[in-house]
């Protein structure tokens, strides 16, 4: 059987070394080093089903090293993936191909996550372990119990978002959470030991998880290493020391075969040293044979578990789909009516916390948490019971101070199906979230960011606390979704799209201050369209002037549109809680809303981007610079983002 083995190895390596050597392009290193490692993971370990490669009782597999994406597209290729062909690897990271460069969630069946920023996909993973457990807890292992498997490089170890994912993985006892650490000491720049001299070992021991070293090249140490990682009540960590670019004669067990193409001479003398006699991207029919009857091996499981599925009915079956329930918003449309008729000034980080008392009960796949901040966020719901070690079974997950483990964390939990996660911060402390919020929108899932303090109006805190360029920031990246509410009606409404957009996560940016009641109505999701006018001018008269705003400045703007009355000039007053569905409205609807008179846009935060809204004859009162230590209002003042402000300004454009 080693030799088997062997061949199924080989049949990995050289299929990923040919396709980076016809690209010109890509990471052998690893794909050469860590074939033996995945042999056996892949053909017999793993549970999955290339023709069903949703089934949600599979293991997770996140290759956290993205780079050697040769060596998953190899795999998925060999087990008998429907819509990858020999066609797609050898087309590796050309226009428009599945086998892009890193693995691409969405592109193939198999990729469970995108990967290539380090340290995302090993931190990804502990979200995918959680939900595990949470749903696990909810039904049955039958149903819902898996493994979650990483390969994980030096590079994923060192990224500093892995210390917090792993203290959370020990802290959680997530013992179904397996990585296996290709640990062949060489980075880009060389040997790991000039940057780092780490003892991952102890590191991992020390963060409560089961540690186990192997030669990464010994099959039988391989799978007994898997085996007993599977028995441990820890999440293990598997040093498999290996040769980066096995094989390769001249090259292996240096930095030169880490991120470019060995060279034609290199492949050809590989093959000779390995014993493989066939042409690039040849696979001998005997060994591609082993790989499929391993690709079929979990066939029975399958069949056994769709026979439970169904038994356990349409409530299961709804809940792994992320499906809400048919009312899940009947107590949220009951707190917008009592909203209206008592019409009480509420910070908006407080009218999230009202609805989410209205929304969590209703919805079973929610996890919500805070990196030690729900005090001040809000997220926190009188329903919720805690997430901990051995009771998974709660919906409230303790962070700690970890931003960056949250924002991953969210991730793995959104990819894994089964549940809703959200979770909150300071919305000047999303710079920690960026890149797993980056990677959330790229990959296209349900992910609620609850950023509060969301302006200048944090107040004496400081510059350090108050966000200027945020905003425009997440404004600025596809396929994110930022709401900034003006009031508990359009905080309800956010709360609705970001729960039923399914693939855009979704941003709420809330104020610290109380603000007033400004709708009059709430019949329909007028944040649905990103824009709206919220007070017009009077019946009868023509517009002068639309003043646009966002959250706390709303208000600021109708005060503003009152004052103006009073000597005869008539505004608009737009809300805009969210730019991104207000672009996507048609041009007709937003000329309605903007009109053509001049514009004036009124935000507490960076100018840049507004100029689309306003043109070159509008203004734009908000920030040139950080911020200041000061009472909220005295900075409001300081800063020019006042009411008196606001009319000087609509008197200058429509002179």
């Amino acid at each position: 059987m080693k030799q088997d083995l062997s061949k199924m190895a080989s049949a990995i390596r050289f299929l990923s070394a040919d396709a980076i050597e016809k690209a010109k392009s890509g990471h052998p290193g690893m794909p050469l080093g860590m074939a033996d490692v995945a042999t056996v993971l892949f053909s017999k370990i793993i549970k999955l089903n290339p023709q069903a490669p949703k089934w949600f009782a599979r293991d997770r597999f996140v290759l956290s090293a993205g780079h050697g994406s040769m060596l998953l597209y190899s795999v998925l290729y060999l087990l008998g993936y429907e819509d990858i062909s020999l066609d797609d690897i050898k087309n590796f990271r050309q226009l428009g191909s599945k086998t892009a460069g890193h693995p691409e969630y969405g592109h193939l069946a198999g990729i469970d996550m995108t990967t290539g920023p380090l340290g995302q996909g090993i931190s990804t993973a502990v979200g995918m372990a959680l939900a595990e457990r949470f749903c696990t807890a909810k039904f049955t292992e039958d149903l819902c119990g898996h493994y979650t498997y990483v390969i994980a490089g030096d590079g994923c170890l060192m990224e500093g978002i892995s210390e917090e994912a792993i203290e959370l993985a020990g802290h959680l006892g997530l013992n179904k959470l397996i990585v296996l650490w290709d640990n062949n000491n060489i980075t880009i720049d060389g040997k790991v030991s000039v940057a780092s001299s780490t003892d991952q070992l102890a590191r991992f021991k020390a963060c409560g998880w089961n540690t186990l070293d192997i030669n990464g090249h010994d099959y039988d140490e391989i799978e007994k290493a898997l085996l007993e990682a599977q028995k441990s009540d820890k999440p293990t960590l598997i040093s498999c020391r290996t040769t980066i670019g096995f094989g390769a004669p001249t090259k292996c067990g240096t930095p030169k075969c880490h991120g470019s193409p060995l060279g034609a001479e290199e492949l050809a003398a590989m093959r000779q040293k390995l014993d493989w006699n066939y042409a690039p991207f040849e696979v001998p029919a005997d060994v591609l044979s082993a790989w499929r009857q391993a690709g079929s091996r979990n066939q029975k499981a399958y069949n056994d578990w769709q026979q439970k599925a169904a038994a356990a009915g349409a409530e299961f079956g709804a809940f792994i789909a992320g499906e809400l329930p048919a009312d899940w918003h009947k107590d949220l449309d009951a707190l917008k009516a009592k909203q209206l008729q008592e019409k009480t000034p509420l910070a908006t980080r407080k009218a999230s916390q009202i609805c989410l008392e209205a929304i969590v009960p209703n919805i079973p796949q929610i996890i919500g948490g805070s990196a030690d901040l729900a005090a001040a966020n809000y997220t926190s719901v009188s329903s919720m019971q805690p997430i901990q070690k051995g009771n998974y079974n709660g919906n409230q997950l303790f962070y700690g101070i970890r931003e960056h483990a949250m924002g991953a964390l969210m991730n793995g939990m959104a990819l894994h199906g089964g549940v809703i996660p959200y979770g909150g911060t300071f919305l000047v402390f999303s710079d920690y979230l960026r890149p797993a919020m980056r990677l959330a929108a790229l990959m296209g899932i349900r992910v609620i960011y609850v950023l509060t303090h969301d302006s200048i109006g944090v107040g004496e805190d400081g510059p350090t606390h108050q966000p200027i360029e945020h905003l425009a920031s997440f404004r600025a990246m596809p396929n994110m979704l930022t709401f900034r509410p003006c009031d508990i009606i359009e905080t309800a409404e956010a709360w609705e799209l970001a729960l039923t957009h399914e693939h855009t996560p979704s941003l709420l940016a809330l104020s610290r201050q109380n603000l007033p009641l400004l709708r009059d109505s709430a019949k329909e999701n007028q944040t649905a369209r990103g824009g709206y006018v919220i007070s017009d001018v009077t019946p009868g008269k023509k517009r002068q002037a639309t003043i646009i705003a966002t959250g706390s400045e709303v208000s600021l703007a109708v005060e503003a549109q009152s004052k103006l009355r009073e000597e005869g000039i008539e505004v608009a007053v737009v809300s805009m809680p969210c730019t991104e569905l207000f672009d996507a409205q048609t041009p007709q609807y937003q000329e309605q809303v903007l009109g053509t008179a001049p514009r004036i846009a009124v935000e507490a935060a960076a100018k840049f981007g507004w100029e689309k809204y306003v043109g070159l004859e509008g203004d734009i009162i908000g920030m040139d610079g950080f911020g200041a230590s000061a009472p909220a209002s005295d900075l409001y003042k300081y800063f020019g983002i006042t009411v008196e402000e606001i009319v000087d300004s609509v008197k200058n454009c429509i002179r």
